[in-house]
């Protein structure tokens, strides 16, 4: 898939892997459409052919506004890249008793019900669009985790939420078949965003120390190498694809 002159909307744009993705495509001529919660947009980088919008994943009218906007600004809409997610930490069962149920149902609203929702509107604007070669009108690219997979002591939450991730993508890919929309999914392993910056640096040495190569963590300027190379391929549809360095997550 070309990226020149094509409308792209990506979630949890104003930083981390959102931003990088972001900037990658508006470099192969996107014209993105980066969406964030209102508070996080202040902080944003400016990147020409970037447009911040603010919007909660988790508001239906907000996402259906974005994509409206995206889908109706002059290029079609043919991209969409599900970055926004929240990772917090709680055991099943902590010091303080059971895990709050409100907590779980909002991390799986946002990381699993929220990129459904861009997903879903995403696609209805993309099917309205000409077909290209064999028939395909865009690609959807959504952001799991590793912890899908090995979810580790106090990732309950964001173990399962990601896990429904993964699960969506082979389904979402066969329910969009139809209209020539591919749907993939990256799972990456530990990334150095600002949600990872939080945490001490003998913690963050200590993630580096367990992945087998590089001993490092990944960028998110990796992370959106591998999305543009997703969308590049056009016979790459329904995967789930792994960005850890081989790493396998221990318990804790």
């Amino acid at each position: 898939m070309q990226l020149t002159d094509v409308a792209a909307v990506v979630t949890g744009g104003a930083s981390g892997l959102g931003a990088a993705t972001a900037r990658a495509l508006a470099g192969a001529g996107a014209q993105v459409h980066a969406l964030d919660l209102a508070r996080a947009l202040d902080a944003a980088p400016a990147v020409e052919g970037v447009r911040y919008v603010a919007a909660d994943v988790t508001n239906e009218e907000d996402v259906r506004a974005a994509v409206t906007a995206a889908a109706t600004g002059g290029a079609p809409l043919r991209v969409v890249v599900n970055c926004a997610g929240t990772a917090p930490s709680a055991r099943v069962v902590g010091r303080k008793g059971a895990h709050d149920l409100r907590l779980y149902a909002d991390v799986v609203r946002v990381n699993l019900v929220g990129t459904f929702t861009v997903l879903a509107l995403g696609a209805e604007a993309i099917a309205r669009t000409e077909p290209l070669t064999d028939g395909q009108r865009g690609v959807i690219v959504n952001t799991a985790s590793i912890a899908a997979y090995e979810g580790q002591v106090g990732q309950a939450a964001y173990a399962s939420s990601k896990a429904g991730v993964v699960g969506l993508t082979l389904p979402a890919a066969r329910d969009l078949a139809q209209y020539g929309i591919r749907v993939n999914t990256v799972a990456p392993g530990i990334v150095d965003t600002p949600m990872m910056a939080t945490v001490s640096e003998e913690y963050r040495a200590g993630l580096a120390e367990g992945v087998p190569f590089p001993r490092r963590f990944s960028r998110p300027e990796e992370y959106a190498r591998l999305v543009m190379m997703v969308i590049a391929h056009d016979y790459l549809n329904g995967e789930t694809v792994r960005m850890d360095g081989a790493l396998r997550m221990p318990p804790r």
